[in-house]
Parts: structure tokens; C-alpha cells; sequence
């Protein structure tokens, strides 16, 4: 058995970094969540183009605000909100 696999995809860790700190860079991010900063860039690209994410530019950083409302993807939990996993897991205080 491998010891690489996690829970939760790439796309929630970068959510659940980003809730944490909005304005991370993306060699942040790559870091925080173990992959590359192209992986990001994807993942991000994803995020907003699915209504995740919003991103505004605040002079030389991006700022990334969090759908809360978005519902989470899966058949599993299609009846949960972004904001219901992002609050499980402790790391939204807003």
C-alpha cells in the first residue's frame, strides 16, 4: 500500500490554503499543498472557471476570494457547500 495518496484532492488543499490566506503566491501554494506551481496555475485556472474562486489583482499579488455558497461536486456530498468543508476542516474564520 502507498503512503502518497491523500483525502481530499489537489483543488480542495489549494481552497483550504487559500481560506487561510487569500493573497498566497503560487510558489506558496505549490508548497502548502505538495504540488508544482503549473499544477497550480491548473488548479486555480479550474477553480475560478468552475465559480470557486474569484481572483483581483491588489497591486503586485492576487487576492482569491471563496465561493462559500459553491456547491462541493461529488454525488457524495452534493448537497454540501464549499463553505461547509472549509469550516469542517477549521481553517475559515471569516
Amino acid at each position: 500500500m502507498s503512503d502518497k495518496w491523500t483525502f481530499l484532492s489537489h483543488h480542495a488543499h489549494v481552497l483550504i490554503a487559500l481560506s487561510d490566506d487569500p493573497e498566497l503566491t503560487m510558489d506558496e501554494l505549490a508548497r502548502i499543498s505538495g504540488i508544482t506551481t503549473r499544477s497550480v496555475v491548473n488548479v486555480l485556472n479550474d477553480l475560478v472557471d468552475a465559480g470557486y474562486l474569484t481572483k483581483e489583482r491588489l497591486g503586485r499579488k492576487n487576492h482569491y476570494n471563496i465561493n462559500l455558497e459553491a456547491p462541493l461536486r461529488h454525488q457524495t456530498s452534493a448537497n454540501r457547500k464549499v463553505g461547509d468543508l472549509i469550516r469542517a476542516l477549521g481553517q475559515f474564520s471569516h
